[in-house]
């Protein structure tokens, strides 16, 4: 007989611990699992399969994803169970309006004062990108994205700046999951790289029409997605998608 847990490999066992420290165990890896579109928007979570497979009771399983609904990153329905949310385009534009203003503001000031050893991070942090191009290896790739706005931001020193962005972000990762594709990390890739420049020649307009136009590629790209595949989110179909189209 096949083991249903299966279905959820993608879950790492975590075991049982103090009650407090098991839940936020349990609610990193199912905002991980969300946000990496391992459950699909709109898909339904089994909370006995993810107690078996992570190891746990479901005590701390339902507490996590109270937590996660609070984020809107799960949707709660009454005689009917939990499911991953549908994207909401709404949220997604309000997130990226938030990230806009601020990050752009950062590029402008990085060309202004970002010191050396954080301009020396970005350039490490470009090569591995162009490394993870080359072996179309798409999880190293995002995960080198995020690194490279949190080097601009953390080598400025603005901690609430970050923390504002940190959390208009899930519902974001989402989106460039979706997105992802080896055109867009060549793209991306591409748009870092001309940042990156830009900081480097000490222009903050350049810098920060580079950031913004980064940004905007996002949102061009994402309004051509939902045209295409209304079905995964929340203001254009009611029904639970079948799963999330496949990327090319």
């Amino acid at each position: 007989m096949t083991d249903k847990t299966e279905h959820y490999r993608f879950l790492e066992p975590i075991g049982r611990g103090p009650r407090g420290k098991t839940t936020a165990q349990v609610e990193r890896s199912l905002r991980s699992a969300i946000v990496a579109l391992h459950f699909a928007p709109g898909e339904f979570i089994d909370k006995g399969l993810v107690c078996t497979r992570l190891g746990v009771s479901r005590f701390p399983v339902s507490e996590a994803l109270a937590r996660l609904a609070a984020e809107g990153l799960v949707e709660i329905l009454p005689q009917r169970g939990t499911r991953a949310a549908r994207i909401r385009l709404a949220e997604i534009r309000e997130s990226m309006m938030i990230r806009r203003s601020l990050e752009t503001m950062v590029a402008e000031t990085a060309a202004l004062r970002l010191p050396s050893d954080a301009l020396a991070a970005l350039e490490r942090n470009l090569q591995a990108q162009e490394a993870a191009v080359r072996l179309d290896d798409r999880a190293a790739f995002h995960a080198l994205d995020l690194a490279f706005h949190a080097i601009l931001v953390d080598g400025l020193e603005l901690p609430r700046v970050a923390a504002v962005i940190e959390a208009s972000r899930a519902n974001i990762d989402r989106v460039r999951q979706l997105l992802s594709s080896p055109r867009r990390s060549v793209v991306t890739l591409a748009e870092h790289r001309h940042l990156l420049k830009a900081v480097e020649s000490g222009d903050a307009q350049a810098a920060r029409r580079s950031m913004e136009s980064h940004l905007q590629a996002v949102m061009e790209e994402l309004d051509h997605f939902s045209a295409a595949h209304p079905e995964v989110f929340a203001e254009v179909c009611s029904e639970v998608p079948a799963g999330v189209p496949a990327r090319r």
